[in-house]
């Protein structure tokens, strides 16, 4: 340090000086203010940067609130329709069954109806079959009755001796 003062020229300084603050002045003039507009112009470029990403951050937050608010939509919805189709299920089961017992009601009448005809059908053929019986048997009586000469004059002289005269 003591060299650099022991060898210090006022000239030389001067010099330096002179050529210092020229070289300032023509950095500023010239090299200054471009390089100011730059680091301005990436600043401001930067801050839009920033803006665009935080106006796009909120964006994304809306869409995201949308699509949450359409997605509780669809679910409630698809919820409803769940409850819907299971209602109209029960109904349907309900309505089958109701109509498979009136069905079932229906044929047990349509069957007991047809046992009654039967019954009564059945019966009638059976009273025609026991009155051709009946008559089958008395004809064959009469005739064994009637099948001697004798019997027949007593028996005829009986009946005109029950029968009354008015």
């Amino acid at each position: 340090m003591e060299k650099l003062i022991n060898e210090f020229s006022i000239g030389l300084f001067f010099w330096q000086l002179v050529l210092f603050v020229g070289l300032v002045l023509l950095l500023r003039k010239f090299a200054w203010k471009p390089i100011l507009e730059a680091v301005e112009k990436r600043e401001e470029g930067i801050q839009n940067a920033l803006d665009s990403a935080e106006n796009a951050k909120k964006e994304m937050e809306n869409l995201q609130a949308d699509n949450q608010r359409l997605l509780n939509e669809a679910r409630a919805e698809r919820d409803e329709m769940l409850k819907e189709a299971r209602e109209m299920k029960n109904k349907m089961i309900e309505d089958a069954k109701e109509e498979a017992n009136s069905a079932a009601a229906k044929l047990m009448e349509q069957a007991q109806a047809a046992i009654e005809t039967e019954k009564k059908a059945a019966i009638s053929e059976l009273k025609s079959q026991v009155a051709n019986l009946s008559i089958e048997i008395a004809e064959k009586v009469v005739r064994e009755e009637l099948s001697n000469k004798d019997k027949q004059v007593k028996l005829v002289e009986s009946m005109l001796g029950e029968a009354t005269l008015n």
